[in-house]
C-alpha cells in the first residue's frame, strides 16, 4: 500500500491532469451549456500540474515496477506540456467564441491529449510509451476535426487518422522486434544488454522502424505529408498545440530511446537520422517560400524546425540532448505565439489566412504586429532571440560530434528561412493593407501572447537558465 501511494505521489503531474480531465467530464455532463466552467476547471488543473512538475525537477526515480520514470527529465517535459496546454485553453476560448463553436468537449480532449504526452515523457517501458502515443494521437484526431461544420477540418482529421494509424503499425512492429531481440520492453533492462544486442539485425531493424513511427509524429521528411493539410484544416489553436506541445512529445520520445537508452553513437542509426535531419531542413525551408497561406507556411516551417531538432538527436550526446530540450522550450513559446496571433486575425469563415491579409497590420493592430514581428525574428534565429540559441546549441553539438556538414546545411537553411519569415514583417510594416482586421482578442489571450514574446526575449538573453537545468538534473 505504501509503495502504491508513493508511486502516485511521485507522479503527481500526470495524476493531477488525469483527475482534472475526469472532473472536466463531470462538469460538462452537469453543465452542458457552460463550456466556460470546463475551461476554468482545465485551467486550475493544468496550473497545479505545472507547479507540481516544476517543484520536483531534482531527483529522478522509477515507480510502478520500473515502468514509469519521475522527476528530472520527465518533470521538465511535464512542465512544458502543461504550459503549452494551459496557453491553448486560454487562447481557445477567445478563438472558439469568434468561430461560434465553443464546446466543453474541446477542453476534455485537450486534457487527455496532455495525459498521453506526459506518459510519453515519463515512460521507462516501450509499452507505456506506446500507450502514451496512442492516447495522444486518438485525441488529436478528434481535435483536428473538432469544428465538424467545416469541410477542411473533416479532411484534416481523416488524413491525420489514416496516416497516423499507418505509422502506428511501424512503431508497434519496431517495438515487437526490440522485444524479440532483448526479451524485454523495459528501457532500463534494454540499456543493460544494449552492447550485446546492438549489432543484431533484428534489433537494428526494430530501431529503424521506431524512428519511422516517431518521425511521423514529429513531421520529419519523408513522413511529413500530413502536416501542411492538417495544420491548415485544423482549428488554429489546435494547430498551435500540435506544432509545439505534440512535437515536443515526439522529441521527448526520441531522446528517451535514442540518447538515454540506445547508444548508437557513430553508427548507422545516427547517420540515418542525420540524413533525415538534412532532408527535413532542406525540404521544409525551400517549400515554405512558395506558400501564400500563413498556416501552410508555418506548417513547412515546423517541418524545418523538426530537422533542426533532429540534428541534436543525431549526435547521440548529452550536449545534443540539452540543445534539443532548450530548442523545444524556445520553439514552443515562439511558434505558439505566432499561431495565437493568427487565431486573433482569423475570422469565422477562415478569412485573413493569406499572407496578403497581414499587409498594413501595423497600422490597424500595432501591438499584434509588433508581437508577430518578435516571433518571426525568433523563428528566423535572429539574435538575441531564443530561436538563435536553440539553433546554436544543436549545431554546436553536431560540430562536436564531427557532423560539421550537417551544421553547415542547418546554417544555410536558416538563411533561407529568413526570407519567408521577414516577408511577413515586410508585409505588416511596409505594405498597404486592403482588409479589415477588427477582431479584438480577450485580455487573457493577449496576455498569453505577450508572455510568449517576453519569454522568447528573456531566454535569448539568459539561455544558460534552461541549459543548466538540463546539465544539472539529467
Amino acid at each position: 500500500m505504501n509503495s502504491s501511494i508513493n508511486d502516485i505521489l511521485s507522479n503527481a503531474p500526470v495524476m493531477m491532469v488525469t483527475v482534472t480531465a475526469l472532473a472536466a467530464m463531470m462538469v460538462e455532463a452537469v453543465r452542458k451549456t457552460r463550456p466556460v466552467a470546463v475551461s476554468v476547471v482545465s485551467l486550475a488543473g493544468l496550473t497545479a500540474a505545472a507547479i507540481l512538475a516544476i517543484s520536483n525537477l531534482s531527483g529522478e526515480g522509477l515507480s510502478f515496477g520500473g515502468m514509469i520514470r519521475h522527476g528530472g527529465y520527465a518533470n521538465y517535459f511535464g512542465a512544458l506540456f502543461c504550459v503549452a496546454a494551459l496557453m491553448t485553453v486560454i487562447v481557445s476560448r477567445n478563438y472558439f467564441e469568434v468561430q461560434n463553436y465553443h464546446r466543453g468537449e474541446f477542453y476534455i480532449m485537450l486534457l487527455f491529449t496532455t495525459v498521453g504526452m506526459l506518459l510519453i515523457a515519463s515512460a521507462n517501458d516501450l509499452i507505456i510509451l506506446f500507450l502514451g502515443i496512442e492516447l495522444m494521437s486518438v485525441c488529436l484526431y478528434i481535435l483536428a476535426g473538432f469544428i465538424r461544420t467545416k469541410d477542411r477540418a473533416n479532411e484534416a482529421a481523416l488524413k491525420y487518422f489514416l496516416l497516423g494509424a499507418f505509422s502506428t503499425g511501424f512503431l508497434l512492429y519496431g517495438i515487437a522486434l526490440i522485444y524479440g531481440a532483448t526479451g524485454t520492453t523495459n528501457l532500463s533492462l534494454i540499456q543493460n544488454v544494449f552492447a550485446v544486442v546492438s549489432s543484431r539485425p533484428i534489433f537494428v531493424i526494430g530501431a529503424g522502424l521506431i524512428i519511422v513511427g516517431l518521425a511521423f509524429k514529429a513531421a520529419v521528411v519523408p513522413f511529413h505529408m500530413w502536416a501542411p493539410d492538417v495544420y491548415e484544416g485544423a482549428p488554429t489553436t489546435v494547430t498551435a498545440f500540435m506544432s509545439t506541445g505534440v512535437k515536443a512529445a515526439a522529441f521527448a520520445a526520441f531522446i528517451t530511446i535514442f540518447i538515454r537508452t540506445f547508444d548508437f553513437l557513430g553508427g548507422r542509426i545516427n547517420e540515418l537520422m542525420a540524413i533525415l535531419a538534412a532532408a527535413t531542413m532542406i525540404l521544409g525551408n525551400i517549400t515554405a517560400i512558395a506558400q501564400t497561406n500563413i498556416k501552410r507556411m508555418l506548417a513547412y516551417s515546423s517541418i524545418a524546425h523538426a530537422g533542426y531538432m533532429l540534428t541534436g538527436i543525431a549526435t547521440g550526446t548529452l550536449n545534443g540532448q540539452v540543445g534539443v530540450m532548450f530548442y523545444l522550450a524556445a520553439y514552443t513559446l515562439m511558434n505558439f505565439g505566432a499561431f495565437a496571433i493568427i487565431s486573433f486575425v482569423e475570422q469565422e469563415n477562415d478569412n485573413n489566412l493569406l499572407l496578403d491579409s497581414y499587409s498594413g497590420l501595423s497600422r490597424q493592430q500595432p501591438l499584434l504586429a509588433l508581437l508577430m514581428a518578435v516571433f518571426m525574428f525568433a523563428l528566423a534565429g535572429v539574435p538575441p532571440m531564443a530561436g538563435f540559441f536553440g539553433k546554436y546549441y544543436v549545431f554546436l553539438a553536431a560540430i562536436q560530434s564531427h557532423m560539421t556538414w550537417l551544421a553547415i546545411i542547418g546554417v544555410l537553411m536558416s538563411l533561407v528561412s529568413a526570407y519567408y519569415y521577414l516577408r511577413v514583417v515586410v508585409l505588416m510594416y511596409f505594405r498597404d493593407g486592403h482588409g479589415d482586421v477588427s477582431v479584438i482578442p480577450s485580455k487573457s489571450a493577449l496576455a498569453v501572447v505577450v508572455f510568449c514574446a517576453a519569454a522568447v526575449i528573456v531566454l535569448g538573453l539568459f539561455p544558460s537558465f534552461i541549459v543548466q537545468i538540463g546539465l544539472r538534473f539529467f
